[in-house]
């Protein structure tokens, strides 16, 4: 019997042959070796689709296990973020001024594929010597090489000119691996590497490997201006044939942030309705109606919790967001240490009438493990919610501005497709709304100096039982 499995990825939802392993005879219990390298997207929903081939078909047998699959993934190191902090030195340059010595300065090429050079870094200019010492720099390792450490660097040397006429002194040429593997100095024409220090960046896949957990918030507006829900013009009408807005823009980024949450148990929060049994406005409530419980099961769970309000609260006003933003922020808050990062998703359709509230309220959240998707849906302007949405000018409060950027707002009728093709809608809004998601994580983790948790042992499935122990050797992998 021979074994192989082919590998489909999911491009917009059709699905592309990306490979297939090499074929094993005559065991049921293969190990491939082929590797298989994807780029991932945290704010993508990457479908895989593995094919097993025989020689002859599968056919299940009741009360018998057919089989197992597993999956492991890991960061190719090469495409990691990763930089190095070089340092040069001159010694004894060329004179290339008539009254002094030289003004010396380096510039770094990177080499193409085509042969061509990029330039990708330019040192300080060192005043009248030829002796010269530069500046340590830090530069990422794909802008030198592109992830290839053998690749050609070529690096030029230059007298500085006032009138740009810079005069060329040298060049020479070597590569990141060779850089790299100095053990003192390195020394190329009259230049010398003093040193060469790598520093790998953490990545958000390392600290969610190390154990962090990502907490899901939703907070659902349920003013009167989204109309009567029983009204199909409402967009809160539930159509027998289609999604709302407000169901789709929840399950677009629901979806794809449910697999980073162990416990899959969501907060729902609605805002804007009076609630039974006496008609209280609040700003603040439960959608499965337990104050002391908001969590449901699932995105599932969320969905079929915010149905059920939309039949027993009346849309009234107005419309507050400071509330649910302070209430994911006292959780927050209480976690320092990196074990936990809050995602609180607003869904909207109108004006904002608590502004100042709310841009204090999210200044506040800014030094917190916290971050703030805001969709808005139907046709207002949201220049109010463009607001919030720091990409172009930070967001202060009272003089205060945000310690860094913790809101993304996008507008839902941007990404629908005009075809009416809704889950590629979906698919376009939670591309959008959580591209920034993994860098406002780093940023927040990054400040306060926290490092992931130590990864989890790998799986290590049990062994068929060895025909002679005398031939068995236990292997280590470092």
């Amino acid at each position: 019997m021979c074994r192989h499995f082919f590998l489909e990825s999911m491009k917009m939802f059709n699905y592309v042959a990306f490979g297939r392993t090499e074929v094993i005879d005559n065991t049921l219990n293969p190990d491939f070796v082929r590797k298989f390298i994807l780029d991932y997207f945290f704010e993508e929903r990457q479908n895989l689709r593995f094919d097993l081939r025989l020689e002859k078909p599968l056919t299940g047998i009741p009360g018998k296990k057919c089989g197992t699959i597993i999956v492991r993934a890991e960061e190719v190191s090469n495409c990691r973020v990763r930089s190095v902090m070089l340092q040069f030195c001159g010694n004894k340059l060329d004179k290339k001024d008539f009254f002094g010595k030289s003004d010396p300065f380096l510039v770094f090429y990177r080499s193409n594929e085509d042969g061509s050079y990029t330039i990708c870094h330019k040192t300080e200019v060192v005043k009248n010597t030829l002796d010269p010492v530069w500046q340590a720099f830090k530069i990422p390792v794909r802008a030198l090489c592109n992830g290839d450490y053998d690749r050609s660097i070529k690096v030029e040397v230059y007298d500085w000119d006032r009138d740009g006429g810079h005069d060329f002194i040298g060049e020479f040429s070597t590569s990141y691996r060779e850089m790299s593997r100095s053990q003192s100095q390195f020394h190329v024409y009259e230049v010398t590497l003093l040193s060469c220090l790598v520093d790998t960046e953490l990545s958000f896949l390392d600290y969610i490997r190390g154990g962090t957990q990502i907490n899901f918030t939703v907070a659902i507006d349920f003013t009167a201006s989204n109309g009567n829900p029983s009204q199909p013009t409402s967009l809160h009408y539930m159509s027998p044939y289609q999604l709302n807005d407000y169901a789709m823009a929840l399950r677009a980024v629901g979806e794809i942030i449910q697999d980073y949450d162990s416990d899959k148990m969501f907060p729902a929060l609605g805002f804007g309705a009076k609630l039974p049994p006496d008609g209280r406005v609040s700003h603040e409530f439960a959608l499965n109606g337990n104050p002391q419980n908001p969590y449901c099961t699932g995105i599932e769970g969320v969905m079929e919790a915010y149905y059920q309000s939309l039949k027993s609260v009346r849309l009234y006003g107005p419309t507050h967001f400071s509330p649910v933003i302070n209430h994911v922020a006292r959780y927050a808050s209480a976690v320092t240490d990196g074990s936990q990062y809050f995602i609180l998703l607003i869904i909207s359709d109108g004006v904002i009438t608590d502004m100042a509230q709310t841009k204090e309220s999210i200044v506040n959240a800014s030094s917190l493990p916290m971050s703030i998707i805001i969709v808005g849906v139907g046709p207002a302007e949201f220049d109010e919610m463009i607001e919030l949405d720091g990409d172009e000018e930070r967001i202060s409060s009272q003089g205060r501005y945000a310690e860094r950027d913790i809101v993304q707002f996008v507008p839902f009728r941007d990404y629908i497709d005009r075809r009416g093709n809704h889950i590629l809608s979906m698919a376009r809004l939670a591309k959008e709304v959580l591209a920034e998601i993994p860098d406002q994580f780093l940023s927040y983790m990054r400040t306060r100096g926290i490092k992931p948790g130590p990864l989890p042992p790998p799986y290590t499935p049990c062994p068929p039982p060895a025909i002679n122990p005398l031939l068995t050797r236990r292997v280590s992998r470092i």
